[in-house]
């Protein structure tokens, strides 16, 4: 079996998930190499995959360009803040390597538009991490959704009702900001996004978004919530708050049709509460078992799927394109609160120009 030379870069809060999808493909990739700006996070994730795959310890480094011009990988994950996302990914991708994403994309629909190109141009893939498509219970919905199950969907919702207490932004000075981050749509919510447009099917026609600042210290929202129509009449409802007493409650997918009504929750989208579709029995609804965090396990999956995309160059389950469809949504529902009406797709804006709105 061909082995893949692999990179993480960004060693950060994420990085576990990644090296947990590593370990349950090791016979598809070897990690060469760390990066991260604090040496420290590098050196520790290679003393974590040297304990637990390789009995050679990979190299770290504190510069990617360095990296990519000494170790020459195949494939490179990318777990940086989200504003970097773009610069970086579209250098990995011009020095011949292919790119397993974190979410968000990017924070502007124009560097989501340059990765894309970048990949077209090399004819590099990139997958994005909406490793939450992953879930059984996703999957499940996924296959009733495409056999035609519900008839005609007529509307949906996701609602992410996590908790994102001080301690979180004190961690690290870039989260919430417009610049490097966002706030909770396109930090949190992202997975959900994702999973709602896709489900929902059709092309999107407009977006009419609110924003709130209740506790966040920073520039950007912790509570966001929306309308999002489709060409097709299907309409779509968000809500997405990180400022749930006393922590996290629930991540939950709600799709409504003229012969089906299905609810999928628990912490992140992992728990079948009701599943009504004519002429199916109904779904055996397991005891909840919320996952150890939100993050849930589906990197492991999304990494065996992005190796045989490569490996039989055909599109990964999750693309380039998914990931900007979501990064549209969200970037739209800024816009509408910046211009204060609803706004027609396409869409063209970034994160960064939400700093001239001042105060939410």
């Amino acid at each position: 079996m061909t082995k893949f030379k692999y990179v993480l870069i960004g060693c950060g809060r994420i990085s576990n998930k990644h090296l947990e999808a590593l370990a349950a493909n090791s016979a598809m990739y070897e990690p060469v190499g760390f990066v991260d700006i604090i040496e420290q996070r590098a050196i520790d994730a290679v003393g974590k995959v040297k304990q637990k795959l390789t009995q050679t310890a990979p190299a770290y480094y504190t510069d990617y360009r360095k990296m990519m011009l000494e170790l020459k990988p195949d494939v490179v994950a990318i777990a940086t803040e989200s504003g970097y996302h773009a610069e970086i990914a579209c250098d990995i991708l011009k020095s011949g390597a292919n790119v397993i994403l974190e979410k968000p994309m990017a924070l502007s629909t124009t560097d989501c538009d340059r990765i894309i190109e970048a990949a077209n141009k090399t004819g590099k893939k990139v997958t994005v991490c909406f490793q939450n498509r992953f879930n059984p219970p996703i999957q499940k919905l996924r296959t009733a959704v495409e056999k035609g199950m519900f008839e005609n969907i007529y509307h949906g919702q996701v609602s992410i009702r996590w908790n994102r207490n001080k301690e979180y932004y004190e961690q690290a000075a870039w989260r919430c900001t417009w610049e490097l981050d966002g706030g909770a749509l396109m930090n949190q919510c992202s997975h959900g996004i994702d999973l709602l447009q896709w489900m929902m099917g059709g092309k999107i026609t407009s977006v009419y978004g609110v924003l709130r600042k209740y506790n966040s210290p920073r520039e950007a929202e912790d509570f966001g919530s929306a309308i999002v129509e489709f060409d097709n009449g299907k309409v779509g409802i968000i809500e997405g708050s990180v400022v749930l007493y006393p922590n996290n409650l629930e991540e939950k997918l709600s799709i409504f049709g003229a012969k089906g009504t299905v609810v999928i929750g628990g912490l992140a989208v992992n728990h079948i509460e009701t599943w009504r579709i004519e002429g199916e029995q109904t779904a055996n609804i397991e005891p909840r078992n919320d996952p150890q965090d939100v993050y849930g396990s589906g990197h492991a999956p999304l990494y065996k799927n992005f190796y045989d995309a490569i490996i039989n160059d055909k599109k990964p389950y999750i693309s380039a394109e998914d990931g900007r469809t979501a990064v549209e949504i969200i970037l739209a529902v800024y816009k509408s609160m910046k211009e204060k009406r609803r706004i027609d797709f396409p869409v063209s804006f970034s994160t960064l120009e939400m700093k001239e709105i001042g105060r939410l």
